[in-house]
């Protein structure tokens, strides 16, 4: 039986103070939105369905970012999480397979405990947990793993408050029963909103089984402001740095390196402190880099080396064993095998051939202003230091370029372009100048004594 996907991201997240919809703020580079899509589409589901409300044209937008293919509904008023599945439902108009609603807001469930939720033989299964400090948390009354029904912490009698099981949200339901349980909710509640939670007892009542699965309460991490996202952070964090150490990747200073959503490292690479891995990077195997980097939307072969002090921008496409050094800026170009660029360069919009060889102050002029221009550079080629490159230009295999020249136009293979002002040398001029010079300042200073 196929499984759907229903992600309530509606609410505004009014304790995040800031303009920006909750789900819409970066945990490891992306939207936490990202994380919750990450895990629920794993299981391969046959619908996405997004809920949206406050912001909603930029949650609609980060969602497809992620994957085109989901679709997204609209809570116009934020009603209650039971409204906000209602709107879902007619989404799912059909739909044979089970639904599982998860929260756009709770980015650390894994995809093994979303599966347990499905595998259970039940008309109802909720996710829950133990916290160390239940606090507010809505209790779950069970026997067992047998659910009788949640009660919001506002709602809940002493005793019931007393029960550590905890509600997640998470839950999962066949979607036409869950469509038939929404659409039956009522407001008879402390908060006078739909309730998603009363479900349960709605099922119960009419004699379906519900059940409870639990989870570490690391899962459940929700995030509602500023500190609980800066904690969040630091627990992905600590969870990529975690994962590469065990995937064989050597980090001396592991604290200081920052990984994104979707960073991969191969083993035996080598990771200085102080590195920022933005979204979209790929490094191989035995690469290192050095102190003090950014990458983002990269790829670093097996044998690399980048920096200390290097750029790598979305597009850089780095080949075996090139070596990009201090003050090196690289964008959307393609250096490819044995490439040295050694030290204050930018490459953008470019190719280079194997085995040749970028000098300090190398600059590809790629915007004209309007439009973006190439850059290309054959193999075994030497470009001396201080070249600027004005694209579009090629130059050719074995070419080389003399330092400090202005490169306009092509350069065939073998041969060799200076492209500056021709060097006159004055013999003495230098010292009469400068005694002319200091003639004449000791001449003012002697009429403003």
């Amino acid at each position: 039986m196929g499984a759907a996907l229903i992600i309530l991201a509606a609410g505004q997240g009014t304790r995040m103070n800031s303009d920006r919809p909750k789900v819409l703020h970066p945990l490891g580079g992306v939207p936490i939105l990202w994380h919750v899509m990450a895990a629920g589409m794993a299981l391969d589901p046959e619908e996405v369905i997004v809920v949206t409300g406050h912001g909603a044209e930029a949650v609609e937008a980060a969602a497809r970012g992620y994957d085109a293919g989901v679709t997204c509904v609209r809570q116009e008023q934020q009603l209650g999480t039971g409204h906000a599945v209602a709107q879902a439902m007619p989404a799912l108009a059909g739909f044979a397979g089970r639904a599982l609603v998860l929260y756009g807001d709770t980015p650390f469930l894994r995809p093994e405990t979303l599966q347990a939720m499905l595998a259970v033989p039940a008309d109802l299964v909720v996710l829950g947990f133990t916290p160390a400090d239940p606090g507010r948390y809505g209790r779950l009354v069970a026997q067992g793993d047998r659910l009788e029904r949640i009660v919001e912490w506002k709602d809940a009698a002493e005793a019931e408050r007393a029960i550590p099981l905890c509600n997640s949200g998470v839950l999962c339901a066949d979607a036409g029963l869950l469509a038939d349980l929404v659409a039956g909710l009522g407001t008879d509640n402390a908060a006078g909103e739909y309730y998603l939670t009363d479900a349960v007892a709605a099922a119960r009542a009419r004699g379906l089984d519900a059940r409870v699965v639990t989870c570490p309460e690391a899962e459940t991490l929700g995030i509602n402001t500023r500190a609980e996202l800066a904690r969040a952070e630091a627990a992905f964090q600590a969870r990529m740095r975690e994962e590469a150490i065990e995937n064989g990747v050597t980090m001396q200073a592991p604290d200081t390196v920052f990984f994104s959503f979707d960073t991969v490292i191969g083993r035996d690479t080598v990771i200085a402190p102080n590195v920022v891995f933005g979204p979209r990077v790929t490094v191989e195997s035995a690469a290192e880099i050095r102190a003090f980097c950014h990458l983002e939307g990269c790829h670093v072969s097996r044998g690399a080396s980048v920096g200390p002090f290097a750029r790598l921008r979305p597009g850089a496409e780095l080949a075996e064993n090139v070596h990009v050094g201090n003050f090196v800026e690289i964008k959307n170009a393609i250096l490819d095998e044995g490439v040295k660029v050694g030290h204050l360069t930018y490459l953008g919009d470019a190719h280079v051939g194997e085995h040749s060889n970028i000098g300090a102050g190398t600059v590809t002029c790629n915007y004209d202003g309007v439009s973006k221009h190439r850059t290309r550079i054959g193999a075994h080629a030497f470009i001396g230091s201080d070249t600027m490159l004005v694209a579009p230009v090629t130059v050719g295999a074995r070419a080389m370029t003399a330092s400090g020249s202005v490169i306009t136009r092509d350069v065939p293979d073998g041969a060799l372009a200076v492209g500056r002002a021709r060097q006159e040398t004055k013999p003495g001029l230098a010292v009469r100048l400068f005694e002319k010079m200091k003639a004449e300042a000791e001449r003012r200073k002697g009429k403003t004594g």
